[in-house]
């Protein structure tokens, strides 16, 4: 259910979970549909140094803008440096994955339409 009311999320407020298919990575939801959004998610990543993503691919394509830190993002067997300030676009569908082999934390945040997303792992 959707709310048409401006809305704040403090950053207290925010809890951050740890992402099961990968090392190091954690997850806090900023604003979704709970939150009174009606097309976007928009949710905050943080990867510790030496964390990883493995390859997967997403139904949905997502947008993110990085916060912090310097890592590398493979897309589709293009491996790119990223570092605070860089935005990244991620096709529906196209492989990708982290990894973080700095001494810093790297954070991001993604902004993802809302609705079913099938996260596929690739071996």
């Amino acid at each position: 259910m959707t709310d048409d009311r401006p809305q704040i999320r403090r950053e207290s407020e925010i809890a951050y979970e740890s992402v099961d298919a990968a090392e190091g990575l954690e997850k806090g939801v900023l604003l979704d549909e709970t939150h009174g959004t009606s097309n976007l998610a928009l949710r905050r990543f943080t990867l510790a140094p030496g964390g990883s993503v493995p390859k997967h691919t997403n139904e949905i394509e997502h947008e993110q803008y990085v916060l912090a830190g310097e890592y590398t993002v493979g897309i589709e067997g293009t491996e790119l440096t990223v570092s605070a300030g860089d935005s990244i676009h991620i096709p529906a569908g196209a492989v990708h994955w982290y990894q973080n082999d700095g001494d810093e934390e790297g954070a991001f945040i993604c902004a993802v339409p809302l609705g079913d997303d099938d996260i596929d792992l690739i071996e």
